[in-house]
């Protein structure tokens, strides 16, 4: 009898050591105690969700279950944000980000900057901005954090030209002391609907922020009739999270997964210039 409790002894010990084993092999490649920690992050449809699902897995490697929430619209993901029902968000750029906590009373910090969309000048009627007639109407979005981008684009290009010193994250149409073309501006459209808007063949030519124009089908590399300088561009794509949460690790490894050299490789091969890395913005 006590030769076969002894026995049974020994196998109860091996079976608990080869769990434990198990256990240590799973945290190498989860959380604390092999568990994998939860990070929802509220993302537009394209580029940012398609940009998260392919550091879903890296992520993963590094303890991280990434949950991506999409949004249709530049509101709610904030609104989410700032009620707990996610832990980041990745759709906005500086400026806006800027804009919405000074009007909301948001208490973001920016994590880190990932991409930059260039904006772009779209038409169906032209097919140069120097063919756009005296009096052309020009489109645009009703985000006045975006109205300085378009103007500073539109003066880039030689179209009109802004006060001197004016801030360009900060332009508005009263801002123009230069109008040779006499241009018209319609600035009360959403941006998700820009896209429709240009098919549609409204007004004489439409800006459309590259996310919503790759969601619709569109090349915004070749498409557009004039696109937003990349360099020195403020306007960079970021992660925003809650103040304080910029510290949390697994906020930090979001980050640098997707500044990382596979993920910011994967933008330039996949986009072609429609989006671009923002390790490549010379700021």
């Amino acid at each position: 009898m006590k030769k076969w409790l002894g026995v049974l002894l020994a196998a109860i010990l091996v079976l608990a050591l080869a769990a434990c084993g198990g256990n240590n092999n799973d945290s190498a490649e989860g959380g604390k105690d092999g568990k994998l920690v939860k990070l929802k992050v509220g993302a537009s449809n394209v580029p940012h969700a398609e940009i998260l699902e392919k550091a879903k897995p890296i992520l993963k490697k590094k303890g991280i279950d990434l949950e991506i929430i999409t949004f249709q619209d530049y509101i709610l993901p904030n609104k989410a944000l700032a009620d707990k029902d996610i832990d980041a968000n990745y759709f906005q750029h500086i400026p806006y980000l800027e804009s919405q906590m000074k009007e909301h009373g948001y208490d973001f910090v920016n994590a880190g900057g990932i991409h930059i969309e260039p904006i772009g000048l779209y038409s169906k009627k032209y097919k140069s901005i120097e063919e756009l007639p005296d009096g052309a109407t020009i489109i645009m979005s009703n985000s006045v954090a975006d109205h300085g981008r378009i103007l500073s684009m539109l003066q880039e290009k030689g179209l009109i030209k802004l006060k001197p010193g004016v801030d360009k994250t900060k332009a508005t149409v009263n801002d123009i002391i230069e109008n040779p073309k006499h241009l018209k501006f319609k600035a009360d459209v959403d941006a998700g609907l820009l896209p429709q808007i240009y098919k549609n063949g409204e007004g004489d030519a439409v800006l459309i922020n590259a996310n919503y124009a790759l969601d619709a089908g569109l090349d915004p590399a070749k498409d557009p009739i004039a696109v937003e300088s990349p360099k020195n561009n403020p306007y960079v794509n970021i992660i925003a999270v809650r103040k304080g949460d910029e510290n949390r690790k697994e906020i930090k490894t979001l980050v640098e997964v997707l500044q990382s050299k596979e993920i910011q490789d994967f933008i330039k091969e996949k986009y072609h210039g429609a989006v671009i890395p923002a390790a490549t913005n010379n700021q």
